[in-house]
């Protein structure tokens, strides 16, 4: 394996792994995967997220004069949806320069470009400062694999240089937002609908919540590449049956943020302004990532993709969340690189596709990014 061909091929191979998320089922996936690294040479361990899940964690050379560079990505996917696909989703398959598949741009073809590249490489690293491929469970979950991962702090060692795999149609992001989810709920008195007065009705405090919420302005400056982040009230339930008062309503909140901002302020902000009849619960708490992009590694990175798109690649951050939130700080705040060869606007999609010449693309790009860290 080393042709850039070969990471179609086993990006079929993956696509054939019903990965769907929940329940995930990633071990399998995982372990064909390990069997192929550990073939070629690279050291190979599974740390298991619970019955039939599991990360992989392959490596191979490494140095005390430099630290490996790590390429990351997930193999969990999420679910078709209630439309109907026309193409098989788990068979991998072929048509005009299209693969299409659950998974084929988020991101699976991801994982099988730097797979392939790292293999590719493998009889040329041993005397380098190395590779590093962490491959997670449960991404689409609110990187669970990757919290998991992290826990166990023997697992992973402090990386030089980070690419997370995530769609991005092969354009080099240096950052993405943060992502900060809560549950802000109220809480009442019940009573019979027929006698209101009895009661204390949570959904009108929750009214009032969400006029203020509405109004709510962050305090931060705006970043000077992300601009400003962001608040979304994505749902609100309240109530059991219509004739009773309800002693119950929950918001919930979608919150991206910028690394001008930082979570902790944020709730502060809101405890204030909702004050104390809303009560906070935190769901995802993960950090927006940014890498100054005249950092050497990075101008290296865009030297590599600049032939592949014809142009010198300009600073932009992805707009969704990755692993790397979790990944960036357990590996020492190595410079980070979102970059794929899947396409964004596919991720989630029915009859989701990825372009083949894409993922043959990012494979040659994956090798010399390689090559040039290690020395290989």
């Amino acid at each position: 394996m080393g042709h850039p061909a070969e990471a179609v091929r086993l990006t079929q191979e993956l696509l054939r792994f019903n990965t769907i998320n929940p329940p995930g089922a990633e071990e399998p996936c995982a372990r064909h995967l390990g069997g192929l690294l550990e073939a070629a040479g690279y050291r190979v361990r599974y740390h298991g997220i619970g019955t039939g899940r599991a990360n992989l964690i392959a490596t191979i050379g490494g140095s005390d004069a430099k630290k490996p560079i790590v390429f990351t990505g997930h193999i969990d996917i999420v679910p078709l949806g209630a439309a109907p696909w026309t193409r098989d989703p788990f068979a991998g398959e072929t048509d005009a320069g299209r693969m299409y598949g659950r998974g084929s741009s988020d991101m699976k073809s991801g994982v099988g470009a730097f797979v392939t590249a790292a293999i590719a490489l493998a009889p040329h690293l041993a005397r380098t400062p190395g590779v590093a491929l962490v491959i997670t469970a449960g991404e689409e979950t609110g990187c669970q694999g990757a919290f998991e991962l992290v826990r166990d702090k023997a697992l992973l060692e402090a990386a030089g240089a980070m690419v997370v795999a995530e769609p991005s149609g092969n354009y080099p992001f240096i950052g993405h937002k943060g992502a900060f989810w809560l549950h802000a709920k109220t809480h009442g008195v019940t009573a019979h609908g027929s006698m209101p007065e009895k009661g204390v009705n949570a959904v009108f405090k929750a009214a009032k919540a969400v006029n203020v919420l509405e109004q709510f302005r962050f305090d931060n400056p705006p970043h000077a590449m992300m601009g400003q982040g962001t608040l979304n009230l994505g749902t609100m339930h309240g109530g059991l049956n219509i004739n009773s008062v309800p002693d119950e309503a929950v918001m919930g909140l979608d919150i991206r943020t910028v690394p001008t901002q930082t979570h902790a302020h944020i709730r502060d902000q809101l405890v204030h302004a909702l004050g104390p009849e809303v009560e906070l619960h935190t769901l995802l708490d993960v950090q927006s990532v940014y890498t100054d992009p005249q950092h050497e590694w990075v101008q290296s990175v865009f030297d590599v993709m600049q032939p592949h798109l014809g142009a010198r690649p300009e600073p932009r951050a992805a707009t969704y969340f990755t692993d790397a939130a979790v990944l960036k700080p357990a590996l020492g705040e190595p410079p980070t690189i979102i970059l794929g060869p899947g396409e964004a606007q596919m991720a989630h999609q029915t009859d989701e596709y990825c372009r083949t010449d894409r993922v043959e693309q990012c494979t040659d790009a994956f090798i010399e990014i390689m090559r040039r860290w290690t020395g290989a």
